[in-house]
Order: C-alpha cells, then sequence, then structure tokens
C-alpha cells in the first residue's frame, strides 16, 4: 500500500462528501477513489493471547534430519 498527501483537490473534497469517483485512462476505468477507514496504528498488547501456544520443546535441538537441510 502506498500512502500520498494531497494538500488541495476537489476530488478528495468529492470524496470527503461520500461521493465514490472512478478514475480513468482514456475513457477506460483503472482505479475507484473512495473514503478510507482510519488505520489504527497502536499497538494493542495481548491481541493475539491464545492463538498460539509455544510448545514446551521450542528451544530443543532439531534432528539431525531437519538440520540436513540447511548444510549441504
Amino acid at each position: 500500500m502506498v500512502i500520498v498527501n494531497i494538500h488541495q483537490s476537489q476530488l478528495l473534497a468529492q470524496v470527503e462528501a461520500g461521493e465514490v469517483v472512478i478514475i480513468a485512462r482514456s475513457g477506460t476505468p483503472v482505479a475507484t477513489l473512495s473514503k478510507a477507514q482510519a488505520i489504527d496504528s497502536r499497538r494493542v498488547f495481548g491481541r493475539d493471547r491464545g492463538l498460539y501456544a509455544v510448545p514446551d520443546d521450542f528451544d530443543e535441538p532439531l534432528p539431525e534430519e531437519v538440520l540436513g537441510q540447511f548444510f549441504y
């Protein structure tokens, strides 16, 4: 995703008013300009709690057959 800041634009004013703008090249639609939802970039501690359990053998050495796949 690319975020571009535009200082003044009549198109943005229309979108902010709830209108959807189709952007075309030579009459062929190529993009839709619509109002975006605010991006919440705050990290929430514990948001993924319970989605994954770390196995008891997490930090044990890997088996030889697995290690052999990494070394030639």
